[in-house]
């Protein structure tokens, strides 16, 4: 089992150090930087803008930088919500309870070191992870059945309602519109086009690009406009960047524990960066001997969250490697990436693409060092970009967008359908609907279908093969044990209170 896995990590190392996937680990790293510390453009938005550029690379190289983009997106966060109060990413909320306050009081050096150390100790963490849980789960996955595989997913989107904020029915209805828009195109079976209303370049079914940019890339543009711009930029010069001997002491059990929480939370259905955030910094105040102190420029409030939110990322790699089901909506995304390539997310794609799978990992580790060397020198870089307007911004995005969409298939109804997808994200989000649950129904709708008609095929049309079989009855139940916990009222209301508090 060591010396596999030592071979394997050497295999892996052996293909992220060729030039071009190196300078993609970095482009990733770099680019996810840059959209972690701008407002108002995350890292699903930006993925969801790149995933046309990633077509005209190897599938390895396009998979690193993708991968690049979201764990540097944790880390390039955490500069705007320390120096600027605004969190760059959604998971750097929680940095800005303590790391600004940190910054008023001129330890806005500390706060960003220990952020980036934090983000690199959990990226490393969390890497090691993977590589360790890879082939044992993958192995497992292989005894998956139809059946099997069709519970396993139900278990997914319901974990999926379970931690999106807001509305637990909304959810429901945006997993349900995810599957049936995952219906649109030719029936794979039957050979019968369903949905596509007679018009040809729906035959195929809906395109995952045009969907995923329309609901967070255009949508989120229309939604940052109507935003009034403040920015209060720290103005005194930051120094104090080395830690001290008590500082150090401090957030080592912080940064150990936030790393433990992500790389658990990570790895669940519907979880990820921004649960892990949260949910560390809670933990680190309940644990904290002085908990009146958090919210005033306490360092732990900083490095056990933006240690969680890293370690998280990159667990969330976990299901969509190994069990090929997507966590999150990044990881579907990633997902689709990988379909659009021709890979199937899965067990098989260790043995069947092993220089990608090992690559991708080895490039984690990779990245994140190149990460911390990259952060702290280009602070000042950083904060300057602070100072672009957004509405600037947004025509050189909406223009890249176009241009992308376009290059796909060299077809202007792609550009309509995305524009008249941007116009139903931006109604999502004037109704309070995240848009989340609905790729992750997009995506694994299509899957879903083939293993229930398979489990169907094979037990001669009987159901019952979905309880009889002990995984399949397993998944079935966690899955209704979730949809009772968000359906009892009270449980629910904490849940949506406790959501608005944090945010």
């Amino acid at each position: 089992m060591g010396m596999d896995l030592l071979s394997n990590l050497a295999l892996g190392f052996q293909t992220i150090i060729s030039p071009q996937n190196l300078l993609y680990c970095f482009l990733g790293a770099l680019i996810g930087t840059l959209i972690g510390v701008l407002p108002g453009i995350g890292p699903v938005q930006t993925i969801a803008i790149l995933l046309p550029t990633t077509f005209a690379l190897p599938p390895v190289s396009g998979l690193i930088m993708l991968a690049g983009i979201y764990y540097g997106a944790q880390y390039g966060g955490s500069t705007t919500s320390i120096l600027v109060n605004v969190p760059g990413e959604a998971s750097s909320v929680v940095t800005c309870l303590d790391g600004y306050q940190m910054a008023l009081q001129g330890r806005a050096g500390a706060a960003l070191t220990v952020s980036a150390l934090g983000s690199f100790v959990a990226g490393c963490f969390a890497t090691f992870l993977i590589a360790l849980l890879a082939v044992p789960l993958s192995e497992l996955a292989f005894r998956f059945g139809p059946a099997e595989y069709f519970s396993l997913m139900v278990f997914g989107l319901v974990g999926s309602i379970v931690f999106a904020s807001g509305s637990p029915l909304k959810a429901i209805g945006m997993i349900l519109l995810g599957l049936l828009l995952g219906m649109v195109g030719t029936d794979v079976t039957s050979g019968v086009q369903r949905f596509s209303f007679g018009i040809p370049e729906l035959a195929d079914g809906l395109g995952f690009v045009p969907l995923a940019m329309g609901l967070f890339g255009i949508s989120e543009i229309v939604k940052s406009l109507e935003r009034r711009e403040k920015r209060e930029i720290i103005k005194s010069r930051l120094s104090g960047f080395w830690l001290k001997k008590k500082d150090i002491k401090e957030v080592t059990p912080a940064v150990a524990r936030g790393t433990f929480i992500g790389s658990f939370l990570g790895i669940l259905p519907g979880g990820g960066a921004i649960l892990s955030s949260f949910i560390s910094y809670m933990v680190e105040k309940k644990v904290s001997r002085n908990p009146e102190s958090f919210g005033k420029g306490n360092i732990c409030g900083v490095a056990s969250p933006e240690s969680a939110n890293n370690a998280g990322a990159q667990t969330s790699f976990i299901p969509l490697l190994t069990l090929g089901i997507p966590s999150n909506v990044i990881m579907a995304m990633m997902a689709g990436a990988m379909m659009i390539h021709g890979i199937q997310p899965g067990p098989r794609v260790i043995s069947s693409n092993p220089d990608l799978f090992w690559g991708v990992i080895a490039s984690m580790w990779v990245g994140n060092f190149m990460l911390v060397i990259l952060n702290l020198p280009l602070i000042g870089i950083w904060v300057k970009l602070l100072s672009v307007p957004y509405r600037i911004l947004y025509p050189a995005i909406l223009l890249f967008c176009c241009i992308g969409i376009y290059s796909i298939n060299n077809n202007v109804f792609d550009i309509w359908l995305t524009a008249l997808l941007g116009f139903l994200g931006y109604l999502f989000v004037k109704l309070e609907c995240e848009p989340a649950p609905l790729i992750l129904g997009f995506v694994l709708g299509p899957l879903m279908e083939e293993n229930l008609r398979r489990g169907m095929l094979i037990s001669r049309g009987d159901p019952s093969i979905f309880f009889t079989r002990p995984l399949s009855l397993a998944f079935l139940i966690m899955a209704f044990i979730l949809l009772i916990v968000i359906a009892v009222p009270a449980i629910r209301k904490k849940r949506e209170e406790a959501f608005r508090e944090e945010a």
